[in-house]
């Protein structure tokens, strides 16, 4: 065990020297950051015990429970609508990753429903007796809300962003890309599923990769993403993808699409097809929203990750099929800062655009980017480089109120707020 630990710090430390490389994280200087968070398990826990649950939609009416034990362990919930009755139960899968000289614990995956729409299930993973989890499922219909949050970490200025999306009342969790912040030493995913899982366990998180996410080591390692396919398996066959490096979902009358920015997104790859194909499905009576969320920002006025392919070529192929399909707003994360852009298409304001919002700012380690050009680009309309989250208050059909909420001094401050019109209600926009 000692020459185990021995090994894994050497790894680590070898290969976070080259994190700023191989992890796209620029030289710039930032202002101090917090620490890092480490969640240790309960040095008592029965090796069946399941820890880093959390919860993502499946579908119109069905929730994929994750979670890992470090023993053997079923891959069963029991589920009901009161607490301590569980008149459901659904079997699932197993399974587990290596990584370098690092072996997860055994990985859960079971699938549940059909589910009521708005309505607390109390739920029990893996054998009896076991810790009772709840959960709430999305409303039907408007109105809806989403909490947003980018490149979240596990820091101090990260335990502020949880505790005030802990009192906002969402139904769904949007994050846009970096997640833990393991950078290739494992342990850091384990730590970040245990200091989430008090929120992920009782509403559905719906995440998309970042750059932190690759953890691709030439020679050593080629396959990128293993640590995130293991562990966070978002619904893509349900919407007809290939991959899990992107996907869609709806909620209420909203269509999420989660893209992939550091996967082929060119005019002949699979994402870029089955992103044609999706959005041709939509019935704009059914969701008259729709919401797209990529890593890489494709609108950026920070004076960081300026340049990339991943967000100016991803741009330069997708943007376009957005515009046509009247997307409302596009998330986006990797800078490390808050920035919301006007309606705007091909560089120029455009009131059947997209509303482009980068939110990177949930707390990872890295600190905040807080150089940006000057002048201010006219179609920047706010930006900020202060930690924070985002919630998406969908209200009705036609209307939706946008805030964005700064730390500061660890005090929830909407510092940011629009309301927002659909643009399929709007006439001039109409396809």
């Amino acid at each position: 065990m000692v020459l185990q630990r021995l090994a894994l710090f050497l790894i680590y430390a070898f290969f976070w020297a080259f994190a700023g490389f191989i992890g796209d994280v620029d030289s710039y200087q930032r202002p101090p950051p917090r620490k890092n968070v480490h969640v240790h398990p309960l040095a008592d826990a029965d090796p069946a015990s399941p820890q880093q649950v959390h919860i993502s939609l499946v579908g119109q009416d069905k929730m994929r429970i994750k979670w890992i034990t470090d023993g053997s362990s079923p891959a069963t919930v029991d589920y009901g609508t009161s607490p301590g009755v569980y008149g459901f139960s659904a079997t699932g899968s197993t399974g587990k990753y290596d990584y370098l000289t690092y072996d997860s614990g055994e990985i859960h995956d079971v699938v549940i429903g059909p589910l009521e729409p708005n309505t607390v299930y109390y739920y029990r993973c893996g054998p009896n007796p076991g810790p009772e989890f709840t959960f709430k499922t999305p409303p039907p219909a408007f109105p809806t809300k989403f909490v947003v949050i980018g490149d979240l970490g596990q820091t101090g200025w990260t335990n502020s962003t949880l505790q005030h999306i802990s009192q906002s009342n969402y139904d769904v969790l949007i994050l846009p890309g970096d997640l833990s912040y393991a950078d290739f030493y494992q342990p850091w995913w384990d730590s970040f599923g245990r200091l989430v899982e008090p929120l992920a366990s009782q509403r559905p998180w719906m995440v998309t990769q970042g750059n932190h996410e690759v953890e691709k080591i030439p020679v050593i390692h080629s396959e990128p993403f293993t640590a995130y396919n293991a562990r966070w398996h978002m619904p893509f066959e349900e919407s007809g993808s290939e991959s899990n490096l992107y996907y869609s979902f709806d909620v209420a009358g909203v269509h999420v699409i989660m893209l992939g920015s550091y996967t082929d997104f060119d005019a002949e790859s699979a994402q870029y097809k089955w992103l044609q194909a999706d959005l041709g499905k939509i019935d704009r009576g059914k969701t008259p929203w729709i919401v797209a969320v990529v890593h890489a920002p494709w609108y950026n006025s920070n004076s960081a990750h300026q340049g990339e392919s991943e967000a100016d070529d991803m741009k330069k192929s997708m943007e376009t099929l957005l515009y046509q399909a009247r997307v409302d707003v596009v998330f986006a994360g990797h800078v490390h800062a808050y920035e919301r852009f006007t309606r705007v298409h091909n560089d120029t304001a455009d009131n059947c655009g997209p509303v482009y919002i980068t939110i990177g700012d949930g707390g990872n380690r890295e600190g905040l980017a807080s150089k940006y050009e000057d002048p201010q680009p006219r179609i920047s309309v706010f930006r900020e480089a202060s930690f924070g989250h985002g919630q998406f208050h969908v209200v009705n059909q036609t209307h939706a109120l946008w805030t964005w909420h700064r730390n500061q001094d660890d005090v929830s401050v909407a510092a940011d707020s629009i309301w927002l019109n659909s643009l399929s209600s709007d006439p001039a926009c109409k396809i």
